[in-house]
């Protein structure tokens, strides 16, 4: 296969491959979504996956499409993670991911697997839409968020399973 031509000044668009990480939660689809939804702000490791850091004092689902995410500082202040796309409980929701220096799209899946057993996945895409620089800064920085998916998916297993998380 020879590679195209471009002589009439035609530019082949940027392929970026999505970040995608998943994890097996040991409790039922819906508990770990609600556990996801309801409790994000107690389980998802704010230091350093926040845009507020140390003065971030919750986290929130406007539990609708169109609703936003968000998380609250001490003082007040809301800033914005992104958007509700699609939301389908217990199943999957789609968001926009505004913590990146353009607009990119997240999409969380529940997945039953048994009674007490959940594939939970996450798809980051839309990486294509970053300059070479926005890009390698979000990617590489820290294990960038290939990394912090996989972080804040362990959290969540933790969080949602039920021997684990009791006193």
């Amino acid at each position: 296969m020879s590679p195209p031509d471009h002589s009439d000044g035609t530019v082949t668009p940027l392929r970026r491959p999505p970040i995608r990480q998943s994890t097996l939660v040991r409790s039922s689809r819906e508990h770990t979504f609600g556990v996801f939804v309801d409790t994000i702000g107690d389980w998802w490791p704010l230091q350093p996956y926040s845009l507020g850091g140390e003065r971030v004092r919750a986290v929130a689902f406007d539990r609708r499409e169109g609703g936003r995410i968000h998380e609250t500082w001490a003082d007040g202040t809301e800033v914005t993670w992104g958007h509700l796309l699609a939301w389908q409980p217990s199943e999957r929701f789609v968001m926009t991911w505004e913590a990146t220096p353009v607009t990119t799209e997240v999409e969380l899946t529940f997945r039953a697997l048994g009674p007490a057993l959940t594939k939970v996945d996450v798809e980051h895409r839309g990486w294509e839409q970053l300059t070479a620089e926005q890009f390698a800064a979000a990617t590489t920085a820290g294990g960038g968020y290939s990394a912090g998916w996989a972080a804040i998916l362990a959290a969540l297993a933790a969080a949602a399973d039920p021997e684990r998380s009791s006193p």
